[in-house]
């Protein structure tokens, strides 16, 4: 109620960014993140913000609002934390059946498969996100939301790698989305 009156009308919204990759399928979700981080950043007034590196959409995001609306913190991104085998730790891989956990780790499966692509000279993004979709096309709890290769700062897809690359993707396991991404460099 505090942050959110009845009479609460005001929002903040970083367009072009939020239109692709899980803005597509989640469409408005990252006005409210925007929101809230702004209300937040306004109440507490720090001078450093830290957010990991497995939601690159939203850091880019807040980045972005942080430097439009000059808001004076510096905003630090944390590499992904991961297990053993992989999977980026969050706090949906608790909804995953024994199966769906099993089959999990193909994301960063792919996402290194890019990587090796890359580091041996292909640089094709159609090419690179066939073979990943492959990969996880192969297992049977897996259903692709997007597997996508961008600009790290505008977000929009590049067709071919010569400067940094967001490779990112978001696949359903049962009713479970799990995002992860990496940033590599031709």
């Amino acid at each position: 109620s505090q942050m959110y009156p009845s009479d609460f009308l005001t929002s903040v919204s970083v367009d072009e960014l939020s239109e692709h990759l899980c803005g597509r399928s989640r469409p408005g979700h990252f006005r409210g993140v925007a929101t809230v981080v702004a209300k937040l950043f306004n109440a507490v007034g720090p001078a450093r913000a830290y957010f990991g590196q497995k939601d690159a959409q939203q850091v880019r995001i807040i980045q972005q609002m942080v430097a439009d609306l000059a808001v004076p913190v510096k905003i630090e991104v944390l590499p992904i934390v991961r297990e053993r085998d992989g999977l980026a730790l969050s706090s949906r891989n608790a909804y995953l059946s024994a199966a769906e956990r099993a089959d999990a780790p193909v994301l960063f499966q792919a996402l290194e498969e890019a990587r090796q692509l890359i580091r041996a000279g292909v640089r094709s993004s159609a090419r690179i996100a066939r073979r990943m979709r492959a990969l996880i096309d192969a297992r049977p709890c897996a259903r692709i939301d997007y597997v996508s290769l961008v600009d790290p700062r505008t977000l929009r897809p590049v067709a071919r790698i010569m400067r940094p690359v967001l490779i990112s993707l978001a696949v359903f396991f049962g009713r479970t989305r799990l995002i992860d991404n990496c940033v590599v460099t031709p």
